[in-house]
């Protein structure tokens, strides 16, 4: 059976580990220890076998082990279906980070093509009740993971945005600087449109008739900047009002996402804060689900304390349902206890920090 996991991962220089290495068995992998021992800087590691920045959002320097500040390397050993791929990537100082796979320079878009990584922290419980620009990041990742080409779509977008803002601050009023600008960006934001729209469709596929504890979430997709017409002649309209706000008011970069719960009719932002939780981790399984499918093998998950805010049942179902993926899911808390109802179904490390060096041993989960 096709499977997309990790069998190896090494840290170098990596946050608080000095050097790491786990060696894995295609199981899940529940990580414990105290706070601040190291367990989320693991799941980080992970996070960067995928395209971007990981899940904290840092810069490369910011990852590199303090005081040496040597950079930083992750490696790993990825089955990606029938094949195994040896990945590396790292960074030196502020320079920006390099991959290679299979011993060949490659970008971090092949990454997404051989692994589809999603992720869950403690940081998006608030996603519902925040400002849009983090669901926003919620609703791409998830759109990358069923279209990797999404990022490049995305950074060309910005990219061209922010040279069209700089011409709006700097009160250029050269047409065609704008007029070219324009272009790549309606190019760019027809692609953002069209995938956006398809990774919802399919989520919300993924949830009909599903069998999981979790909670449906309806979702829609909203611009509060509604448009008619052509991007590129809305922008070329409204260059004078952009230009009193110093930045480009309409576009791809103003979308909004909204949750439902469906079986209450309950926007998300009115639900209590278990049951925005449970939302979250719904959607999240519905990836899973959809890419299994799509891809041919459910992603790796990466879940963040995900079981602090459950109880019994509810971590039950969740573990039920991630075996019954097949996924890889690379999961951490406090204690062991939060991992009882794996009952023998996951690889179990235990993470401690001494003399400012964090440090892992394999141990069982019972």
């Amino acid at each position: 059976m096709p499977v997309l996991a990790l069998s190896e991962l090494s840290l170098s220089h990596f946050r608080s580990h000095r050097a790491a290495r786990l060696a894995l068995d295609g199981r899940p992998v529940a990580i414990f220890g105290p706070n601040g021992a190291g367990k989320t800087n693991i799941l980080e590691a992970v996070s960067l076998l995928s395209p971007g920045r990981g899940l904290r959002r840092a810069r490369v320097e910011e990852m590199a082990r303090q005081p040496e500040a040597l950079g930083w390397k992750v490696s790993a050993h990825l089955r990606s279906l029938r094949l195994v791929h040896e990945v590396e990537t790292w960074a030196e100082g502020v320079q920006g980070r390099q991959v290679r796979i299979d011993d060949k320079a490659a970008t971090q878009v092949m990454l997404g093509r051989i692994a589809r990584v999603l992720w869950l922290v403690p940081a998006m419980d608030r996603l519902w009740l925040e400002g849009a620009d983090g669901r926003r990041r919620f609703l791409d990742r998830m759109t990358m993971s069923f279209e990797p080409g999404h990022a490049e779509a995305v950074l060309g977008y910005e990219k061209a945005m922010r040279e069209r803002n700089r011409l709006l601050k700097d009160m250029v009023s050269d047409a065609a600087w704008y007029g070219a600008l324009e272009g790549q960006m309606a190019e760019a934001a027809e692609l953002i449109e069209a995938n956006r729209a398809a990774a919802v469709a399919r989520l919300m596929t993924a949830q009909d008739g599903a069998e999981t504890a979790f909670p449906r979430a309806d979702l829609a997709l909203i611009n509060p900047e509604a448009v008619e017409g052509p991007l590129a002649e809305v922008w070329a309209a409204g260059r004078r009002r952009d230009m009193a706000a110093g930045r480009t008011l309409a576009g791809p970069h103003r979308a909004d996402m909204t949750a439902t719960f469906a079986a209450k009719g309950v926007a998300a932002d009115q639900c209590s804060t278990g049951e925005q939780k449970a939302l979250l981790i719904s959607l999240i399984l519905a990836n899973a689900r959809a890419l299994a499918a799509d891809f041919g093998a459910p992603p790796i998950l990466l879940l963040d304390e995900v079981a602090a805010h459950l109880d019994a049942g509810r971590r039950a179902a969740l573990y039920d349902e991630i075996c019954g993926l097949g996924a890889q899911a690379f999961m951490t808390g406090t204690g062991v206890e939060l991992f009882a109802e794996l009952d023998g179904r996951a690889q179990g490390f235990e993470v401690h920090e001494a003399a400012g060096v964090s440090e892992i041993r394999e141990a069982g989960l019972q």
